[in-house]
């Protein structure tokens, strides 16, 4: 199925949705692989993926997956220290990272116990110095990572990562990574890290992953109610792959009040 924002797969519920959501990074991943020696994968936090980390720790998709050519980046992170239990990398990390034979330096967390613009100067650096990137010189050429895979969720709000409606980091388009603050809107209100909508539009595949009704009311509107002033697009309508492709996941639940 498609809509004007992406190709919409739907399963009957939750446990096939983990099963196809599996299945397609580690097909992803083997291909990145198999091209070039190594694939990367940026993960994210909230409830949605959490079943699938789990899945994919389980024996039959370890062996599937060349952990030791694999590097781990994250979409945005709260800033919180990575043993709370608001932080990304700890519900990732329980549910995935510590089950797996991935060496620790391709783990790439944010570092959320740091003052958030630092933070995220340093995994910008990081970025760079990983993917072999030359420092912005000229905002209007800023050189962008090329996620293999970049598994994305969808805020209540219609946020993606932590951008969020409004925000003016939303149309930063000169940085890779930002700070956020996050004093109104979905609750835990802590600042944020966030990759920035650019490196999002940067990914070779780009899935949202959605469960459950109570996210069926803006999966609807995100996939059906495109304003026609761009300025007024939720920042997950703002997802838009410049050379690859866009993908939302989604369980019978939340897709109950699509009309497509």
């Amino acid at each position: 199925m498609m809509s004007e924002g992406g190709a919409v797969r739907i399963s009957p519920d939750v446990q096939l949705l983990t099963t196809a959501a599996a299945d397609l990074m580690v097909t992803v991943i083997q291909e990145a692989v198999a091209a070039r020696g190594r694939a990367d994968v940026t993960i994210t936090g909230g409830s949605s993926p959490t079943t699938l980390y789990q899945l994919l720790a389980t024996p039959a998709y370890l062996a599937q997956i060349a952990w030791g050519q694999v590097h781990i980046w994250f979409s945005d992170e709260r800033c919180v220290p990575p043993d709370n239990a608001l932080s990304n990398y700890k519900l990732a990390n329980d549910n995935l990272l510590s089950k797996v034979p991935i060496p620790a330096a391709q783990v790439h967390r944010m570092r959320g116990e740091d003052p958030r613009d630092q933070a995220a100067e340093h995994y910008a650096e990081e970025l760079r110095r990983s993917f072999g990137l030359e420092p912005v010189t000229n905002p209007t050429l800023l050189a962008l990572p090329r996620m293999d895979f970049i598994l994305l969720g969808l805020g209540p709000d219609g946020h993606v990562a932590s951008l969020f409606p409004g925000n003016p980091v939303d149309d930063v388009e000169d940085r890779l990574v930002v700070g956020v603050e996050h004093h109104s809107g979905p609750d835990p209100l802590v600042d944020r890290i966030s990759l920035t909508l650019p490196v999002l539009n940067a990914g070779a595949v780009v899935a949202f992953i959605v469960t459950s009704a109570g996210k069926a009311g803006i999966t609807a509107k995100v996939l059906e109610d495109i304003p026609a002033n761009p300025q007024d697009l939720l920042p997950s309508q703002r997802v838009k792959p410049t050379q690859g492709q866009l993908l939302w996941l989604l369980d019978m639940a939340s897709a109950g009040e699509l009309h497509m």
